[in-house]
């Protein structure tokens, strides 16, 4: 059984991950209409992610005796003066998510609910995962500047990564 203070934490991420995965739809929105095909592959691919993180985690609330709750979510900025702009924000909301991650893991030590704690150790783990993917991606536009063949280039294998991942992106 879960404590209330753990179910309204959990749900409290559940939120977070379902607004995360509003925001990766609205990234691949505004990409896919800028021409960036490959970016748009990209976010579309991490929006399914962050959506069954959310699902992973209502199964867990409601498996442990409590009550997953879906609520309203904050509305995702729908535009980006730039690609570059888009992905500093993604990163800023990763490191957003892994500070709520960790925060929900030291509320697991404070009641002693070492079952919840074990489960959020796969979210650790992929935090750390999407904080260096984003790393990444923001040092390789640095290194692009402003190069055009160079963005071509970007988006084209960026796309890479989304098919690496097995995801099934819109075509």
């Amino acid at each position: 059984m879960l404590s209330k203070n753990i179910e309204i934490a959990l749900n409290k991420q559940i939120r977070i991950e379902a607004e995360s995965s509003q925001i990766y739809l609205s990234m691949a929105c505004w990409a896919e209409v800028n021409g960036l095909e490959g970016i748009a592959k990209f976010m579309y691919a991490q929006s399914d992610e962050e959506r069954l993180h959310m699902l992973k985690l209502i199964k867990y609330v409601n498996e442990r005796g409590g009550h997953a709750q879906i609520t309203d979510l904050n509305a995702p900025n729908t535009s980006y003066e730039t690609f570059k702009g888009m992905f500093e924000a993604l990163y800023h909301h990763e490191l957003f998510v892994s500070n709520s991650i960790n925060e929900l893991v030291h509320i697991t030590f404070e009641e002693k609910d070492y079952a919840t704690h074990n489960f959020l150790q796969w979210y650790v783990a992929e935090q750390i995962e999407e904080e260096a993917t984003a790393k990444t991606i923001l040092d390789k536009i640095n290194l692009i500047g402003d190069d055009k063949g160079g963005l071509y280039l970007f988006d084209r294998d960026i796309q890479l990564i989304a098919v690496a991942a097995g995801t099934t992106a819109p075509k």
